[in-house]
């Protein structure tokens, strides 16, 4: 009896091991019973259709499948109700989501495609702008480096001025200096002649008398 049992219990595990899915094909419902025929009771009122269930058991004289629902309950059911692939309305209905899903995706592409223009075209003016304030800042560069070249020659020529003006000064000076002991000079010289002319205004005023005949002298003439 154990050997019997143990058996049935390898061959229940090896059958759920080895369980194959089918789908309910389209039939509203389908009852599932708790043996082959028509005559057993029903376990299940009825397994909707393009319900996902698993295959324990084919048996092609009766005709009828042993299955599995996805809540658990094990049942039969003749077996051409049985399909490998999904049916028709929930491959549409998957088909149908799939479509959505990818025309809302288009959809966010398409607005991010737009946002991505306005960017673009935002960008594009910003770059016009840049450009354009770069060539104004380049002109102005340039005249800035004129005016300092400008600037620069002017700072040179001014201190050569100043350092021909400071120049001139002492020039002056010295000029100055050299008319001041030219006039010393000039003084001094007219001293010297005024004395000289005293003396010469004495001596002749001694030898004048000394050089006039006496009385004597005109009886002997």
């Amino acid at each position: 009896m154990k050997k019997y049992l143990s058996l049935l219990i390898l061959l229940t595990f090896s059958a759920i091991g080895s369980a194959e899915v089918r789908y309910i094909d389209d039939t509203l419902l389908v009852p599932l019973r708790s043996g082959e025929s028509l005559q057993f009771r029903i376990v299940h009122k009825g397994v909707r259709s393009g319900t996902k269930v698993d295959l324990l058991n084919n048996n092609p004289q009766s005709g009828y499948s042993h299955v599995r629902t996805p809540e658990g309950i094990e049942g039969f059911l003749p077996s051409r109700y049985l399909v490998k692939n999904e049916i028709a309305k929930d491959k549409l209905v998957k088909v149908s989501a799939q479509l959505k899903k990818t025309q809302t995706t288009a959809a966010e592409l398409q607005v991010k495609l737009k946002e991505l223009q306005v960017n673009y075209n935002s960008l594009s003016g910003n770059h016009e702008a840049l450009t354009q304030l770069n060539s104004s800042t380049s002109t102005e560069l340039d005249k800035i480096k004129k005016i300092s070249a400008n600037a620069l020659t002017l700072d040179k020529r001014n201190r050569e001025l100043r350092e021909t003006n400071q120049q001139l000064n002492n020039d002056v000076e010295l000029l100055t200096i050299d008319n001041q002991r030219l006039k010393d000079n000039s003084q001094t010289s007219n001293m010297m002649i005024g004395a000289a002319l005293v003396i010469l205004g004495v001596i002749l005023a001694l030898l004048i008398p000394l050089l006039k005949p006496t009385k004597k002298n005109e009886s002997w003439a």
